[in-house]
């Protein structure tokens, strides 16, 4: 096995793992989010280490996929339904509140090699909407589908379905009401914490050992959304993206993603200008975004096992696992996710 090399870029600690010496076939790679806009206030010592544990159950799940020749598509799906199903984050079990007191999931899926995609938008009874996103990719002639229609399909593919109430729980209602209780002070759509009302999206990037990409994102929202509000998760080219040479997960203020494509954006740098994942990713999350005036962070992993990790808030749930099989999680700036690497 290649040794494997790590750098750090600038204000974004994106740490970019090299896998060095890949031929005809490649070492497989799998990265993962849980969402930026982390801050250590409010975040107890068991709740980071609650967190950590589920990243690296993440990892594990997506890596013993790829352990099996399984493609990447296999491992972002594994990974993801880990952090669907565990509360610690906003997607899936852990999703946010609207407004109105409801869940709403979103989640999307692209297959590189393919050009594949499925995505489905405000669900409120799938268990896991990655998979639906994968069984819409897969099994209909659409990429995404919405509410009542995309349960239906759920149901007819035989998908689990669950009571709304699945989805509901403490910290994320007290969230809701404090929302709420801002909002009627007169804090506005704008949420006074600096947008963290609108991050902890969860996703994954994976590159498999024939060489192929995938990604993938799930989320339950913005805390206290309105009027059906989607943002950018569940939209090709804006929170997910995979091609030949690139894939991307996205967290962060969604209504900036989407207008700057971001997840495409940084891809077609790689891809079109030849630019190093790790740059392009920087210059789209920290430099495009920031200057329209959102914030947030991603996962971006090349075809040559090049993964960055970009954001530009005071942390983001993140790791990644090599052929090794070794878990690397981190949570704030400052930790070097790939300092195990070395």
């Amino acid at each position: 096995m290649a040794r494997a090399r790590t750098t750090i870029t600038g204000l974004a600690m994106a740490a970019a793992l090299a896998l060095a010496g890949a031929t005809a076939a490649a070492e497989p790679v799998l990265a993962i989010h849980g969402g930026a806009g982390v801050v250590r206030e409010g975040l107890s010592a068991e709740d980071e280490a609650a967190a950590r544990a589920a990243l690296e159950r993440a990892l594990r799940a997506g890596h013993a996929r790829l352990a099996e020749g399984a493609p990447a598509l296999e491992a972002v799906t594994a990974a993801i339904t880990v952090l669907e199903d565990d509360p610690a984050f906003n997607a899936g079990r852990g999703a946010v509140f609207t407004h109105d007191g409801h869940n709403e999931l979103d989640a999307s899926l692209m297959d590189g090699r393919a050009g594949r995609a499925g995505a489905v938008v405000g669900v409120r009874r799938v268990r896991n909407p990655i998979l639906l996103a994968r069984a819409v990719m897969e099994h209909s002639p659409h990429v995404m589908l919405a509410g009542e229609g995309a349960e239906a399909f759920a149901a007819a593919r035989g998908l689990e379905i669950v009571e709304p109430a699945y989805f509901h729980t403490p910290r994320r209602w007290e969230q809701l009401q404090r929302a709420l209780r801002e909002e009627a002070a007169g804090a506005g759509a704008r949420p006074r914490d600096g947008g963290r009302s609108y991050f902890g999206t969860v996703g994954a990037v994976a590159l498999d050992a024939g060489g192929h990409l995938a990604a993938g994102t799930s989320t339950g929202g913005m805390t206290n959304k309105r009027w059906g509000r989607v943002g950018d998760s569940p939209v090709i080219g804006a929170g997910t993206w995979a091609d030949a040479r690139c894939a991307v997960s996205g967290t962060g203020w969604g209504e900036y993603y989407l207008r700057a494509a971001a997840a495409h954006e940084i891809c077609a740098r790689v891809r079109l200008a030849g630019e190093p994942v790790a740059t392009a990713a920087e210059a789209v999350i920290n430099g495009e975004i920031v200057r329209a005036g959102g914030n947030g962070g991603a996962i971006a992993l090349d075809a040559d096992g090049v993964v960055a990790f970009p954001f530009n808030t005071e942390g983001m749930y993140r790791g990644w696992i090599g052929a090794d099989g070794v878990p690397h999680v981190a949570v704030f700036a400052g930790e070097d996710v790939a300092a195990a690497a070395r």
